[in-house]
């Protein structure tokens, strides 16, 4: 059996460990709803709750500064989303790998994020399938373009009925 062959999603010849600062969304398996719930009425300004899954996701990215040489500048946890903005100022931790194990350092802190929120959800929720497969990256370009995410990020709680992913 054929299985469709996955379209790439990172750009080609890239360096993921490279300085900068990148646009992460990851979404949870199916676009369920897991996470978070957002609140709050429409001339107030609703927020992301975070439920116990949500709580395990937001401890571990908390983490994330201090296990991998990047910092989490801005990030949300949606229902069944979130969005991060990951800087990779200097690295001087960075290994670098041979050709065959190459992983960037993006994918390896997005993994590393996966994995454990699954083993700690799983924990609770023992066949709860948490994570689509892989996740959507952008490699921010300029000042004007990161001020864009950011007020992205800062405003996805009240703009949530909006969202691609509102389910």
């Amino acid at each position: 059996m054929d299985l469709p062959k996955r379209k790439p999603t990172r750009l080609k010849d890239y360096d993921y460990s490279s300085e900068g600062a990148y646009f992460i969304t990851i979404c949870a398996h199916n676009k369920q709803c897991i996470f978070s719930s957002v609140v709050g009425a429409i001339h107030e300004s609703p927020e992301s709750v975070l439920n116990e899954n949500g709580k395990v996701v937001d401890d571990i990215i908390k983490k994330l500064n201090d296990r991998f040489d990047i910092i989490i500048d801005k990030y949300v946890i949606m229902p069944n989303h979130i969005h991060l903005i990951v800087v990779i100022d200097e690295n001087p931790r960075a290994i670098r790998e041979s050709p065959l194990q190459k992983r960037s350092l993006i994918s390896k802190a997005m993994g590393y994020l996966k994995m454990n929120a699954s083993k700690q959800i799983h924990k609770t929720i023992h066949n709860q399938k948490v994570w689509q497969r892989s996740f959507h990256d952008h490699v921010i370009r300029d000042e004007r373009d990161y001020l864009k995410i950011w007020n992205y990020i800062d405003s996805n709680p009240a703009k949530w009925n909006e969202d691609c992913f509102f389910i």
